[in-house]
């Protein structure tokens, strides 16, 4: 299925060579209401042979920028937009350091690369092909009040937002429906149950409930891995979901095993 790039077209011919970018000029605006604002960046690109996704919430200004100063260089030197969109997206998506590190080790842990039949998830983080698609609940950059937003007001009961999803996530839903759904946290775990309630996804392709895998995150990582007693966390996390998620997560990793992945 060919893509839609009349979005990307449109906005991108305002970004200007050497001109700073500025995602909140009148250029950049895809749709606000109220405090809402949301621009435009290229997140369009749809990985469509992956075997897993990955959804955070929504990309933040640095994400942004980055993407769209990744776009514009690309199209500078006379890459066509469909592979500059690819870039951009690549780019701008998180690879490598210790987010990467955990969410592979939490991965394998619930046996992940066995459902694929490889001996690690780490082996589909290969840009080239493209075996993981990162993406948004929300595919454009919102901001509340000038502020990145951090899931308030509740995208679900917000109609702009709430289109978004299903606009732009359900297009990757129906390009990915046997890949296996991994949202970041309860947010972007909202808006995929969400088309999975509306018959775009399969829920026993969702898994849900890992703890994020920001360094940040390093205490309840170690918890639902089994590196930390759960008797010597500390008062900020609370083992016991976390040890349920790591449980249930396994158990349905294992029966997805033999509803052919």
């Amino acid at each position: 299925m060919a893509q839609d790039l009349s979005i990307a077209e449109k906005y991108l011919v305002h970004i200007q060579p050497s001109a700073p970018i500025d995602l909140m000029s009148a250029s950049m605006l895809y749709a606000e209401d109220g405090a809402l604002r949301i621009s435009y960046a290229p997140f369009d690109h749809i990985a469509s042979k992956a075997k897993l996704v990955v959804v955070g919430i929504t990309p933040g200004m640095t994400q942004a920028v980055a993407a769209l100063a990744a776009a514009r260089e690309n199209l500078r030197r006379g890459v066509p937009l469909v592979h500059a969109l690819r870039h951009a997206k690549l780019t701008a998506s998180f690879s490598g350091g210790v987010m990467r590190k955990n969410l592979v080790t939490m991965l394998d842990a619930i046996g992940v690369a066995n459902l694929f039949g490889i001996e690690s998830t780490d082996a589909l983080f290969t840009a080239d092909a493209e075996h993981v698609h990162f993406t948004s609940a929300l595919r454009y950059p919102v901001f509340v009040d000038g502020k990145n937003y951090n899931g308030t007001p509740d995208m679900l009961r917000t109609p702009l937002l709430r289109r978004m999803i299903e606009t732009h996530l359900a297009e990757e839903a129906r390009v990915l429906p046997e890949a296996v759904w991994l949202p970041l946290g309860p947010k972007a775990e909202a808006a995929v149950a969400h088309l999975a309630r509306i018959g775009l996804l399969d829920r026993r392709r969702i898994i849900a409930g890992m703890p994020h895998p920001s360094g940040a995150n390093a205490e309840r990582v170690a918890v639902f891995l089994g590196r930390k007693d759960p008797s010597l966390a500390s008062d900020q996390t609370n083992p016991g979901p976390l040890l349920h998620a790591y449980n249930a997560l396994c158990t349905q990793i294992a029966e997805l095993k033999g509803v052919a992945a």
